[in-house]
């Protein structure tokens, strides 16, 4: 395996283009998302050990950042749970500030271009994204403009504005909202949680701590809720790392939870395409996987393929069922959360999994910021 270069770039992973990182960049030419060139990881020895959070593998981020934006990120309990009676362990990432994963994407690309003298942030969001970018922005002392769909869960919409925000309700449907902000960029960096790489080097740390919390080993299996990708994405950088490093011998298998009324992914994974296949797109309560046109649809793909994985489809039912059964279990998630276990019950149905192995679900966001949805699921008013 060839080393990495000792200075990373931007690239352009369909063209193989690359670009100076000491450029503020979102995209490529034509608009082509990019990704980082390959980075070392980082071995146990070089684990900040006094730091608590994702700061600690700050060895493994693209540069030196002496002053990062946290606000006491990661370190997210890892808690074992039986579902469909077997033993599974809950990434639980709600525990992050903004409640949500997003946090860990938010930090690194705040910080980073912070350092790259950005000022002024652009975001798309169906909700978490926007939060997290707002209270990150609003901890580095970066003005951030929030555009989401206006069918937004006021808890996500209220805690932007709370972060000091401007937020732009865009009617329509989540898509439209992403094409809004793309159409505005052109006035305003845009900091896309969906599009900027240097947000799936915060989620790769997801991976170095379930390394971590697994007395550094790797899980058998992660199941994540799958809108654009950025958790399937971030463990198969931070794992691959990890392999490059040294320091473990295999990949794990990673799992793409997707709600069927909006699972662009897993309809060309299941029709073995590595582009976009004709799919029907219906609302969903499962609203922060609603991404209709996953921009790096390709790379997610080729992920759950590279890993041995896969990706599965759930009905609304399906979905609101785990939800409420998490609850009443004591583990209170967003529908898209519950994704996961209903993934999970799938999963080993048909004999994909199996229970003796170690596999993690990761719950991205509390329930909390999905209250209405849920007093629908359980029939009553607010």
């Amino acid at each position: 395996m060839p080393s990495p270069p000792a200075t990373p770039d931007y690239i352009d992973p369909r063209s193989g283009a690359t670009f100076p990182l000491d450029q503020p960049r979102w995209c490529g030419h034509d608009h082509a998302p990019l990704l980082l060139t390959p980075l070392p990881g980082l071995t146990r020895t070089e684990i900040d050990t006094a730091t608590r959070g994702l700061w600690r593998y700050r060895a493994a981020f693209p540069f030196p950042i002496d002053n990062p934006i946290t606000l006491g990120e990661g370190s997210t309990p890892l808690i074992p749970c039986t579902l469909a009676g077997v033993r599974v362990l809950l990434k639980c990432e709600w525990f992050n500030p903004t409640c949500s994963f997003k946090d860990r994407g938010a930090s690194v690309m705040l910080s980073l271009l912070r350092a790259q003298g950005i000022d002024h942030v652009l975001e798309d969001s169906s909700g978490n994204g926007g939060a997290a970018v707002a209270a990150y922005a609003a901890a580095g002392g970066i003005r951030a403009t929030i555009m989401t769909p206006v069918s937004t869960s006021p808890a996500k919409t209220v805690q932007m504005r709370a972060h000091g925000a401007t937020v732009e309700l865009i009617p329509g449907s989540r898509q439209d909202t992403a094409d809004a902000a793309v159409a505005r960029s052109a006035s305003i960096f845009y900091a896309s949680h969906n599009w900027h790489p240097f947000f799936l080097h915060g989620t790769k740390t997801l991976a170095y701590e379930l390394w971590e919390d697994l007395g550094f080993r790797v899980p058998d299996n992660i199941i994540t809720p799958c809108g654009a990708g950025s958790n399937v994405l971030g463990c198969e950088i931070g794992f691959s790392e990890l392999l490059r490093a040294g320091q473990i011998e295999s990949l794990p298998r990673i799992f793409a939870a997707q709600p069927a009324n909006c699972a662009p992914i897993a309809a060309a994974f299941m029709a073995g395409s590595d582009e976009a296949v004709p799919t029907t797109i219906s609302p969903t309560i499962a609203e922060g996987t609603a991404i209709a046109q996953p921009i790096r649809l390709r790379e997610v793909l080729g992920t759950l393929r590279e890993t041995a994985g896969g990706a599965v489809t759930l009905t609304e039912q399906e979905i609101a069922k785990a939800t409420l059964d998490l609850a009443r279990s004591g583990i209170y998630v967003e529908p898209t959360s519950a994704q996961a276990a209903a993934a999970f019950a799938k999963l080993l149905e048909t004999g994909t999994i199996s229970p003796e192995q170690t596999t993690v679900l990761v719950m991205t966001g509390t329930g909390l910021k999905a209250t209405p949805r849920i007093a629908d699921l359980l029939k009553i008013a607010l």
